[in-house]
């Protein structure tokens, strides 16, 4: 907290003051001599010097002569409108820095009577004082003071006040600070036994329960002034700020005792504090409770605290309340609504109950809630099989082109026909249904054939990546007890093992596209029992701990997926989608099957071609791709090469999806392709939840103010927010996100235990829901905001830290056009530190300005140690970021892996010099690329920074069989020579 304080500036003088100052105001029925109040304010400030002048403790925020009384005659009725504005002015009307802590002011009405305003500053005194000193002052009797004085220690109440300024939390729907402010009134249903000391403990706990529970942790801190005035004496107002300790496991009665316990003895609030009290909540809620002795009362002539609930006890028994916040209207409403409910329960509840049982909501408001958490509209799924509905669309259209592939294409009747023959190959080959089936193709019309086929055997198909190390594959074969495994040759497996993997291997048969056919024969596959709640495929994704989880998604969520954005995306015949990512990624089920199913033209894209943008961007183009699905991180890379093409696409749909969107990535792309001829999808998702969850169109209005909207649910599928304990939160107050609806997955294969753990049966539909891990907050309005991995955040030397902050502020450098953060652990704590990576988009950027800049923004703690100029950031085979090999670049040799040589001839000179410009390291013509920390995508960079130095173009592949300078010169040098 010292940090902040030290970075942030101090408040003014006149905002200190106006923060500190409160006033009353006293109706009179026969307005007094102006001349007599004015002598016995004079008599009163000179008996107690205190009211009169600053001090030594003012830090010169009080001083000047003593006060005098202004009066001012005023044209109307004390009721009237006129008399309204001016006692609401001089209400509002703030001590000048440098004046006396006290200002009276006489207001006398046409019709006699008149009013008294007082104000005063809370170091001199508080507001149980101020009915004493006005009677003081309009009857001339003596004013009671306490043993010692009535002074506080005004630097620590400046303190406070500079800590409590607060930062917008994550519930707010406003910003803090700033010169205006609101208030709420509303009547508070206290029981009329309870005494006001009572009522204010329980106020304190309740807001300190709430926005423990808005900011998610144990303990909350809630501000009050204190006083310890006897009945009629004046007494100063210490500042204190009470921590709330609300740990789920106490009970109500403990937790009453310590608010009270904290409450007796006051903990006054110091800049530099308790090490265990500043970091817990960015904003703070005052709670200042009192009997109404005045005709009005202001509690703050600029807010306190981002926000303060004001209670009035009446003389008749009524209790009303107002709230004062610098938030908009709505998350006060809230604030209150959370703040008497629970503070019921706690007036009501048995002390022995625990205080987890207490909630924020009750029933009516979390109904409410839960409604707020589904789409706007609904649609009836099909309840479908994959294959039957692919066959419908066969049967409607099967001279159209299904798939279109470097090897050819396939018609709708080609790929159902083909499937047929695989069908029945796997049936002949014992496959049931019920079965899983491997599936190891590159990319390709066969490839979706194949899938297609093992659906219409009834089984599920395992897609497994050619990449992938064979024993990820071996394992994910065993696990999935796949009957066999369908590959590009039979020693696939084999060939990619070593020799345990591949005896292990063994035990599954594996077979060719080929094979499955020449066993199928002529003949269609026989019927097949099927149904929608039988598994499609299963997926694996990576576990936390190391064992990859296979998720299995039936039929029915497939065909819900497509339904649910059919209609609102416009899908039909006309299109032609691309078929970009591994099929081991679930975001390829979105691309197949929602073209095949709505009837569209799927174009596999191969794989060399997905690692180079020039090439995918013609491959778009060329084929004439109507809806485009990138992850951000790919189709940033598709931005630039798309901006050096005079040559338009057809692309109207562009759907992102599988990690987090920074919309500025977008402001180039709308640049060539505006809002009105190119939508633009962001969809949060996740694999357990059938590809998509929720559907943002971003505008460029949402590039430019960077929000974080993931949308509203899709048709059918609905989203909650909640704490830890499984309790749902309200609109603003971020939690876990959990999904429920159509989309859910029917668990992990041979994982129970975890699947108990994740998937719950949900409690408002009766159906199941899935507790994704993400955090993210609903807003009013039903979209819902993702905000991360709830164990994305790190700690640093005690430091809580967001690295997406920290990347934010790098993508805020002009320079910084990617940027990636990562926590680098050494053998103890101390050496723990922040690396950053970022690329440049101009060549002449160093890690060392980015890290100048950021350092500008952020705590001392946050800047990264290191900043990294990358060529890219690398991705993994689905297009993510790969952040083990992040990691591995500032571990790559900082100089040439071997001793240098002499380069031989101009060709080699001009390729090192392409090195050296891409890798931004010194290079050796015997130095292999990868060693060097290159990468798929720096490949790609390589080859055009190689273009421009003027040599010929290469495909890919080169530099993967040629990376080294000298290799890749020689083939240089061999494509030269004459035919």
């Amino acid at each position: 907290m010292g940090d902040r304080a030290a970075r942030e500036p101090l408040l003014s003088a006149a905002e200190k003051t106006a923060r500190l100052c409160h006033s009353a105001a006293f109706r009179i029925a026969d307005a007094p001599a102006a001349e007599s109040l004015a002598r016995d304010l004079a008599r009163i400030t000179a008996d107690h010097p205190f009211l009169a002048v600053g001090d030594a403790h003012d830090a010169g925020d009080l001083g000047g002569a003593a006060p005098r009384l202004w009066a001012e005659d005023v044209p109307g009725a004390a009721a009237g409108p006129l008399a309204r504005r001016r006692r609401t002015a001089e209400l509002h009307r703030p001590l000048a820095p440098g004046r006396a802590p006290l200002r009276a002011v006489l207001l006398r009405y046409a019709d006699g009577a008149a009013d008294l305003v007082l104000v005063a500053h809370r170091s001199r005194v508080g507001r149980a004082s101020l009915g004493p000193l006005a009677r003081s002052i309009l009857t001339g009797a003596g004013l009671a003071v306490p043993p010692g004085g009535p002074h506080a220690d005004l630097e620590e109440l400046a303190g406070a006040v500079r800590d409590l300024r607060g930062d917008t939390p994550a519930w707010s729907d406003g910003h803090p600070g700033g010169a205006g402010h609101g208030v709420l009134r509303f009547p508070v249903p206290a029981p009329p036994d309870v005494p006001p000391a009572d009522l204010h403990a329980v106020l304190v706990a309740a807001a300190g329960l709430v926005l423990a529970r808005y900011a998610g942790t144990d303990r909350a801190l809630v501000g009050t002034a204190l006083s310890a005035a006897a009945d009629g004496a004046v007494c100063a107002e210490t500042l204190t700020v009470v921590p709330a300790d609300a740990e789920a496991g106490t009970t109500i009665g403990r937790y009453l005792s310590g608010v009270r316990d904290r409450l007796a003895h006051g903990v006054p609030w110091e800049p530099s504090g308790d090490p265990a009290l500043p970091d817990v909540l960015s904003a703070r809620a005052g709670v200042l409770v009192a009997r109404r002795d005045e005709d009005a009362y202001v509690p703050h002539l600029a807010p306190l605290y981002p926000l303060t609930l004001v209670v009035d006890l009446l003389p008749d028994g009524r209790v009303l309340g107002e709230c004062h916040h610098r938030f908009g209207r709505d998350t006060a409403a809230r604030f209150v609504r959370h703040t008497l409910h629970v503070a019921g329960r706690l007036l009501t509840g048995a002390p022995s109950s625990s205080l987890g049982e207490v909630e924020l909501l009750d029933e009516a408001e979390k109904r409410r809630v839960a409604r707020l958490g589904r789409p706007r509209h609904t649609v009836d799924a099909p309840a479908v099989c994959v294959h039957d509905a692919l066959a419908a669309r066969a049967a409607a259209h099967p001279d159209r082109v299904a798939v279109l592939g470097d090897g050819g294409s396939l018609t709708y009747r080609e790929l159902d026909a083909r499937a047929g023959r695989i069908a029945a190959g796997l049936r002949r080959r014992g496959v049931t249904t019920g079965a899983r089936v491997g599936v190891c193709l590159d990319p390709s019309p066969d490839l979706i054939a194949t899938m297609l086929g093992i659906l219409r055997s009834g089984a599920a198909y395992v897609p497994l990546h050619p990449s992938y190390p064979a024993e990820r594959i071996t394992a994910i074969l065993h696990d999935s007890d796949a009957a066999l495994l369908v590959a590009m040759t039979e020693r696939t497996v084999e060939e990619k093992a070593g020799d345990a993997a591949g005896d292990r291997a063994r035990d599954v048969p594996v077979l060719t596209v080929e094979d499955l056919i020449a066993e199928g024969g002529d003949a269609p596959a026989g019927p097949v029992r099927v149904t929608p709640d039988d598994a499609a495929y299963v997926i694996y994704t990576s576990g936390s701990t190391g064992r990859p989880k296979g998720v299995k998604v039936p039929h029915r969520n497939v065909a819900a997926l497509v339904a649910a954005t059919e209609r609102d995306f416009g899908l039909s015949p006309e299109d032609v989608w691309s078929f970009f990512h591994s099929p081991a990624f679930d975001f390829s089920v979105w691309e197949i099957w929602g073209c095949l199913l709505t009837g569209g033209r799927l174009v596999v894209v191969p794989y060399l071609v997905a690692r180079s943008p020039a090439s995918f961007h013609e491959l778009l183009r060329r084929t004439g791709v109507t809806v485009l699905s990138q992850t951000p991180s790919a189709l940033t890379h598709l931005i630039d090469h798309d901006h050096a093409r005079p040559e338009p696409l057809a692309v109207r749909l562009v759907i992102l999806g599988g990690e987090a969107l920074d919309p500025r990535i977008l402001l180039r792309w709308f640049d060539r392709h505006p809002e009105e001829e190119c939508r633009v999808v962001n969809m949060y998702g996740i694999t357990e939840t059938t590809v998509h969850v929720t559907a943002q169109t971003v505008t460029r209005w949402d590039a430019l103010t960077g929000s974080r909207s993931v949308g509203p649910p899709i048709p059918g599928w609905h989203v909650y927010v909640m704490d830890e304990a499984g309790r749902l939160l309200p609109p603003g107050v971020p939690g876990e996100i959990w999904v429920g609806g159509a989309g859910v997955a029917d668990g992990y294969l041979n994982l129970p235990a975890v699947t108990a753990e994740r998937f719950a049966a949900d409690p408002f539909t009766g159906g199941r829901m899935y507790r994704s891990g993400d955090r993210g907050r609903l807003l009013p309005d039903g979209r819902l905001e993702h905000l991360g991995r709830l164990d994305d955040q790190v700690k640093l030397r005690g430091y809580r830290i967001e690295p997406e902050e920290i990347r934010a502020a790098l993508l805020a450098v002009p320079a910084v056009t990617a940027a990636a953060v990562v926590l680098r652990r050494g053998p103890d704590s101390d050496s723990a530190r922040l690396d950053a990576y970022v690329v440049a988009g101009d060549a002449a950027a160093s890690g060392q300005d980015v890290r100048r800049r950021v350092a500008r923004v952020l705590p001392d703690y946050m800047v990264p140690a290191s900043v990294t100029v990358v060529a890219a950031l690398p991705l993994t085979a689905n297009g993510k970021l790969d952040v083990d090999r992040l990691a591995e670049v500032s571990t790559a040799a900082p100089a040439p892996v071997t001793p240098p040589a002499p380069v031989n001839g101009d060709v080699e000179e001009a390729v090192l010099a392409a090195w050296t410009a891409v890798l931004r390291t010194p290079v050796g013509p015997d130095d292999n690329f990868f060693d060097l920390g290159g990468n798929s995508l720096t490949a790609i960079r390589l080859l055009t920074v190689m273009a421009e130095h003027g040599l010929a173009e290469l495909p890919p592949r080169e530099i993967y069989l040629n990376p080294t300078v000298r290799g890749l010169a020689a083939v240089l040098r061999r494509q030269a020579r004459p035919a």
